[in-house]
């Protein structure tokens, strides 16, 4: 059976790993990297610039796999059931892979994961899928959440009051939720935010959080609406690959 170690990496800053996801990193045989693809070739670099930063001599070999891509052509539910079965199977062929690479058996396993494996991450779910299933060390990480509400010098609730973390899929379909004056979104490709009342609400936008190119625009939605969605089109253009998010809330309702 193998230990699978899902270090949270928080959002591509190295000072964002934290003392103990590094000991956790250098204490396993290997460490295994996703490709997305030769557009997003940065987020593989951003790994292997955060092990040799971090861990130097003491870094266990990495090994890459090319991550499955997702069928949006069919329903959303089954074709992300169908995607964690197929990034569950490249998973054990790069760790078959290593452990024949390196001739000998691999029983430690370190995957990085950006921001924490426990927030719209599917690492735990993938795991399961292996056979047998691997005992899990899960290592906290620094959320896109925490970035967000840290560069624009704002909290993240009201005094006494509660909020929501949600995706660009549910505030697109569903709407702003009724019985909530603060929603935190992620996962937003298709900036959800165009469907509502843009009079109705403020917007603090990042993206590269926490990286040396972070971007942060903040303002009341109507008036900063068109200039995120353009900021994120020529970011994506000029960088290949985008992570973003959004705290909205409605106006009368934004933090001084």
């Amino acid at each position: 059976m193998i230990e699978l170690c899902l270090v949270g990496i928080g959002t591509g800053n190295p000072d964002h790993v934290t003392m103990q996801a590094i000991s956790a990193l250098r204490s396993v045989d290997i460490i295994i990297v996703p490709r997305k693809g030769d557009k997003k070739s940065d987020l593989a670099d951003l790994r292997h610039q955060i092990c040799e930063t971090l861990l130097g001599d003491d870094s266990p070999p990495l090994f890459e796999f090319d991550l499955p891509v997702r069928d949006d052509k069919k329903a959303y539910f089954s074709a992300v059931d169908d995607w964690h079965d197929a990034i569950a199977a490249v998973w054990q062929e790069a760790i078959d892979t290593a452990a024949d690479n390196l001739q000998k058996p691999v029983s430690s396993v370190g995957l990085l994961i950006w921001g924490d494996p426990s927030l719209y991450d599917s690492s735990l779910r993938i795991a399961s899928r292996l056979s047998p299933e691997p005992n899990i060390t899960m290592i906290p990480g620094i959320t896109s959440v925490q970035a967000l509400t840290a560069g624009h010098k704002i909290p993240v609730n009201e005094i006494g009051k509660p909020f929501m973390v949600t995706t660009g899929r549910q505030l697109r379909d569903s709407g702003f939720p009724d019985d909530a004056d603060t929603i935190i979104v992620m996962l937003d490709g298709h900036c959800a935010f165009q469907t509502l009342d843009r009079k109705a609400y403020h917007i603090w936008w990042g993206a590269y959080l926490g990286m040396e190119n972070e971007i942060l625009i903040e303002g009341a939605l109507h008036e900063v609406c068109d200039k995120i969605i353009e900021t994120r089109q020529l970011a994506r253009t000029a960088h290949g690959w985008l992570m973003d998010c959004y705290m909205l809330r409605r106006l009368g309702k934004k933090e001084e």
